[in-house]
């Protein structure tokens, strides 16, 4: 049987694509710095994946690699790993004769006016945008020069449980209605915006993988349209919690000032073009393909409200 690779096995993405392939019957290893002990039907495997040697041993013997490492959300750790990161995971891939999928973002794509397709273009306007598209462009180069068999998987920003730690709607919105405070949204609340439901996109991954023919593109994993207002989004997820939508919008001065205290935030002030107009992601590609256009966002909130009161 076919064996499957995940390199940054223990996220949120990962933790739902586990269950969806333990549940095919494919052997599958779990790859990290910090493995967590096996589970029935894994094998785990510690590596450090900025390192060469270690990346190719932990992907020796796949036939499908997933690329779902998460870094610390900070510029200069990435403009050091993540390029090695990448270089890494196409070297260990082509000598495993493995196919490799990569979960990206949409900061290459910098500011858009209109909805963010696959054939937007690079344009980035931050420095964690500049990364994200070096690395996504040296990845397609490899598949068009004929050298591996390579994807790339986009979400928007996500939402999903409460273990998506790492979610804005679930800091800013989840947590606090789950604790009886306030929700809090950035910079303007009657823009749409969308965001990817974090099981659809497990599900997205999954189901590109298994298809031949959906290797060698980039894809946009399904996400809900039309997006939501952030006023939209909090209600829903007032209604959901069982209390009353208050919150507050955050300016770029309050974030500005939050940044002298908290680095994440600090980190988080040169993706605010992000909020400031619509952000539009469009999944039609995959729909039309797959048959699935995203968890409704009424379904995802409710689902997601319920695990944080749990």
């Amino acid at each position: 049987m076919a064996l499957t690779t995940i390199l940054g096995a223990g996220g949120p993405i990962s933790n739902e694509l586990v269950k969806i392939l333990l549940a095919k019957g494919d052997p599958l290893r779990l790859v990290s710095r910090n493995p967590r002990p096996a589970m029935p039907g894994t094998e785990t495997l510690a590596a450090d994946v900025s390192d060469r040697e270690q990346t190719a041993r932990a992907v020796a013997g796949s036939s499908v690699v997933y690329l779902l490492v998460g870094l610390k959300y900070d510029v200069k750790v990435w403009q050091e790993l993540w390029p090695r990161i990448m270089a890494n995971a196409i070297e260990a891939a082509k000598r495993a004769g493995a196919k490799l999928l990569f979960f990206d973002n949409v900061y290459m794509y910098g500011r858009v006016n209109g909805p963010m397709t696959e054939q937007t273009p690079y344009n980035p306007v931050s420095k964690k945008g500049e990364i994200r598209a070096e690395i996504a462009t040296r990845l397609m180069d490899e598949v068009k020069r004929g050298n591996i068999t390579a994807m790339i998987s986009r979400a928007a920003d996500f939402y999903g449980p409460a273990d998506v730690q790492n979610g804005l709607p679930n800091a800013l919105v989840f947590a606090p209605f789950a604790k009886g405070s306030k929700a809090q949204w950035l910079l303007n609340d009657s823009l749409p915006h969308s965001l990817t439901f974090t099981l659809d996109a497990a599900r997205g991954v999954a189901m590109l993988a298994e298809r031949e023919s959906a290797w060698n593109q980039v894809w946009h994993l399904p996400t809900a349209a039309p997006a939501l207002t952030g006023r939209e989004f909090i209600g829903t997820a007032a209604q959901a919690f069982g209390v009353k939508a208050k919150y507050r919008v955050l300016n770029r001065g309050m974030i500005k000032l939050g940044g002298w205290f908290n680095p994440m935030v600090r980190e988080l002030y040169e993706m605010l073009y992000q909020n400031d107009s619509p952000y539009i992601f469009n999944s039609d590609k995959f729909a039309r393909e797959f048959g699935f256009a995203g968890t409704p966002y009424a379904e995802g909130i409710r689902a997601a409200a319920a695990s944080f009161r749990k």
